[in-house]
């Protein structure tokens, strides 16, 4: 190995908390100070660095940091060369991929992207708008936009490309899409020679199996209850399951415990079924970590 010290970008803004709970669940403990950019963790073999998502492809491709968290989109925004180990899915609001889309005033002529040609467009992902124009054969003046980019048009913008997970925010600015020119996930990515070093790649393999579990088992739950063997074929029509459940012998040959993990959302009108179809003490747990 190169050396036993892993660099890691934490980003800083709208995924900080919630990659530092993410981290937490899968064991990593991570401490921010309101006057440094350099987070401690309870791993003495990583050195953290905050950094803004927009930025920490392009430093994680330079190989300042071997690895950290940033969005699909500030990878194709930055045309960084960099190895996505893996998909995060989870951001600030929802678990659904944010959406770049391309928008303009409800009360606006334009009807598809053919229209924009030799038009103005506001946005803060200049080279992922650029790339979709060409795409399209359009062209089109692009603008940096240093925020509030929604309230651009008409008057500074003809549109704009935007991030958006729930379209709230463009329907209270009276906009409406014309187009999605991107969809984007949170990625943990790693600097490629980073990566090549045996030892950094185990590293970051580790750190990506505990994350992804951790998100693999959110909105899920376990199950386990006592049943009578003449009763299993009925409760297992009843009984949805990640898998297969596992069914257990009991002291009492005519008795199996039957475990389970299920999504949570359905225990309310499972556990009635259930027991009618003859479960015996029923008990709901909570799950950490899905490993698969």
């Amino acid at each position: 190995m190169t050396d036993s010290i892993l660099k890691l970008g934490i980003p800083a803004g709208s995924l900080q908390n919630s990659t530092a709970e993410l981290f937490k669940k899968a064991g990593y403990n991570i401490t921010f100070s309101s006057r440094s950019y350099y987070p401690a963790i309870d791993d003495d073999e990583i050195d953290c660095l905050l950094i803004r998502a927009q930025e920490m492809a392009r430093y994680v491709e330079q190989g300042v940091l071997d690895a950290g968290i940033t969005g699909h989109d500030w990878v194709v925004e930055t045309q960084a060369d960099v190895v996505e180990i893996c998909e995060l899915v989870f951001s600030k609001v929802s678990r659904r991929p944010v959406r770049w889309v391309l928008c303009v005033p409800n009360n606006s002529p334009i009807q598809s992207v053919q229209d924009l040609e030799g038009k103005r467009i506001a946005t803060e992902a200049v080279g992922l708008t650029e790339g979709y124009l060409k795409r399209h054969g359009v062209q089109a003046k692009v603008e940096f936009s240093w925020g509030a980019t929604e309230v651009k048009p008409p008057k500074l913008a003809d549109a704009i490309v935007e991030v958006t997970e729930t379209g709230s925010s463009l329907r209270a600015n009276d906009l409406r899409i014309l187009d999605e020119v991107l969809q984007s996930t949170t990625r943990f990515i790693a600097n490629r020679e980073a990566y090549d070093d045996p030892w950094k790649r185990e590293k970051l393999d580790n750190i990506a199996l505990m994350l992804q579990s951790c998100l693999a088992a959110e909105g899920r739950v376990g199950l386990m209850m006592n049943v009578a063997r003449k009763d299993l074929p009925a409760l297992l029509e009843e009984l949805p399951a990640l898998q297969k459940p596992t069914v257990s012998s009991l002291s009492d040959g005519d008795w199996v415990d039957v475990n389970t993990i299920v999504e949570e959302s359905v225990v309310r009108t499972i556990v009635p079924r259930l027991r009618a179809a003859g479960a015996k003490g029923l008990v709901e747990y909570p799950i950490n970590k899905i490993i698969e």
